[in-house]
């Protein structure tokens, strides 16, 4: 009787705080209703062994190494690249000199689509929001005094994949580096360009055929490097919810170690070189949890579904970046703030390597002076804050365990529907990750202007006017003059024969859908430019047209 009283005292206070809370419903941005607070009761099932496990075990929720960040900080990098490959070669230097520990490259959409800069298809798009990179003398520009075989490079592209990774070795081995001691990473994740960024060329299935292909060359030849990064961070850009963002970039990465397993490959070695990449947003402790949640499902994945044996292959090794999406061209100095937010939540989660955001990026490329802010915030959080010092500090919080493991049942939830519905390939062929994100785009972009969804000098403390404190980096019209005169002194100096006869071998190797890397590997080294490889991919498999819709 007198617990019964205590219970309906209990209710009786939470009522009566309702009446003076801010909101009727406080939520996370995937929709999950939070409580006032937690007890130990909303984790009352929660094993410690099971469940979490010490850092460095299985099933990794609290970090994939023992140390953690007390070893070794994570890498810290800057994803760079406009106009030429010379100029980003100078923006590189610059954030080495002010601590960027690993380089990440950004390129133009031309080169995101396998189209020479002087492609007609490419004009007005060359070096704008990435660098230009069309043959292997770009690659050569792009890392002029930058030892290749001493510093980690992540390639965020995917169509043309094995074109630029092909130029990269063969830049190494000109350098006098073994392909085995070449480490760094190369997005290849074509899956996630049909869901989210949809910077595809060919149907799903021949571009799939080409991630693997990759993958079977690198593990055999290049162990140290990364030739996949499962990436949720352009679905989430898209649109798409952290509860989407975190299931479907999961769903990718069983997918394509099933199809590593119809090719053949040892699942343990393959496993071993998966990483993923992920958005961190605004809401604090749901990307904490995300983080948490995704390393556990992976574990068990692994080790459970796949049966996979060596501990390192249980592993999700993941690198973040500050969600593009958040940043505001009104009061941009403010988008700082945001960003060393969300990359404090992405270090109290676990990451392995960071790039944070510029403020200016609502507006443009990114200027030298914000690129290095981005930088040095990533320095603050790790020499001035303490964060680093201890290993998941927010461990065995009520919330955060009870948010981790709701996160975890949700993706679960939307695995078997996607499951059930025939698997990814065919979910992207009937529409349903289109029509989801813009169902949760929809949805955001709605609660922003019912201001459900709070967003200072947005909806909330506008500016009277907008001005810009700084002058915005413009790429110059020129430099497409330059890129195709570079490129036709290139082809001037090449041997044409030889190019035309491994063009004509890659094709043939491509209908017989034998191993392609080693003959483009050829192409880099006979002077075949990227659109020249690409062109022969689309004679071959096609190009897709997504379906018509809304």
């Amino acid at each position: 009787m007198v617990l019964k009283q205590i219970e309906l005292e209990r209710k009786e206070r939470e009522r009566a705080r309702k009446g003076l809370e801010r909101k009727n419903r406080f939520e996370t941005l995937s929709g999950i209703g939070v409580k006032q607070f937690y007890k130990p009761e909303d984790i009352k099932n929660l094993s410690y062994e099971k469940d979490l496990g010490d850092p460095g075990h299985y099933p990794f929720t609290r970090g994939i190494y023992e140390t953690m960040y007390r070893g070794k900080l994570w890498t810290i990098r800057m994803f760079s690249g406009f106009g030429s490959p010379i100029e980003t070669n100078s923006r590189w230097k610059d954030l080495i000199a002010h601590g960027e520990t690993g380089l990440s490259c950004a390129f133009d959409y031309p080169t995101l689509l396998g189209y020479d800069s002087d492609d007609p298809l490419a004009r007005g798009e060359v070096g704008r929001c990435g660098v230009s990179v069309s043959c292997i003398k770009d690659m050569e520009d792009l890392w002029s005094g930058i030892p290749i075989g001493k510093v980690t490079v992540n390639y965020t592209i995917n169509t043309p994949a094995i074109y630029v990774l092909a130029c990269h070795f063969a830049l190494a081995e000109a350098q006098g580096y073994s392909l085995t001691d070449v480490s760094g990473t190369t997005q290849n994740d074509m899956l996630k360009e049909f869901i989210g960024q949809k910077s595809y060329r060919f149907p799903p299935e021949p571009h799939i055929n080409i991630v693997i292909d990759i993958i079977k060359f690198c593990v055999k030849n290049a162990p140290r490097w990364h030739p996949i990064s499962v990436s949720g961070y352009h679905i989430r850009e898209a649109g798409a919810t952290p509860i989407q963002e975190l299931a479907w970039t999961i769903m990718n990465g069983i997918t394509y170690i099933e199809k590593c397993i119809e090719a053949r490959l040892n699942i343990d070695d393959v496993a071993s070189t998966f990483s993923f990449f992920f958005a961190c947003g605004d809401n604090f402790f749901e990307e904490i949890a995300k983080f948490r949640a995704a390393r556990r499902m992976w574990a068990k994945i692994m080790r459970e579904r796949f049966n996979v044996v060596k501990p390192r292959a249980w592993i999700l090794r993941f690198h973040t970046q500050t969600a593009g999406h958040t940043l505001t061209y009104q009061y941009p100095e403010l988008n700082i703030v945001r960003v060393a937010i969300q990359a404090l939540a992405a270090i109290l989660g676990g990451t392995q390597s960071l790039h944070t955001n510029s403020f200016d990026e609502a507006i443009c490329v990114p200027t030298e002076k914000a690129a290095k802010i981005a930088t040095l915030t990533q320095r603050i959080i790790a020499h001035e804050t303490g964060v680093a010092d201890v290993i998941d500090p927010l461990g065995g919080s009520y919330y955060i365990e009870w948010l981790t493991n709701e996160m975890e049942e949700r993706a679960w939830s939307e695995i078997e529907r996607i499951e059930r519905m025939g698997g990814v390939v065919e979910c992207i062929k009937n529409g349903y990750f289109l029509i989801e994100i813009a169902k949760s785009a929809n949805e955001y972009r709605r609660k922003i202007e019912k201001k459900e969804i709070e967003k200072v000098g947005v909806n909330i403390l506008q500016p009277a006017e907008l001005k810009y404190d700084f002058k915005p980096l413009k790429v110059p019209l020129e430099l497409e003059d330059e890129r195709r005169k570079l490129l036709n002194e290139f082809r001037r100096n090449r041997d044409q024969q030889k190019v035309n006869y491994i063009l004509d071998k890659l094709r043939k190797t491509a209908e017989k859908n034998d191993h392609l890397f080693p003959v483009v590997f050829e192409a880099v080294k006979a002077k075949a430019t990227l659109g020249e490889v690409m062109y022969v991919f689309e004679e071959v498999y096609g190009k897709y047209r997504e379906p018509a819709i809304f």
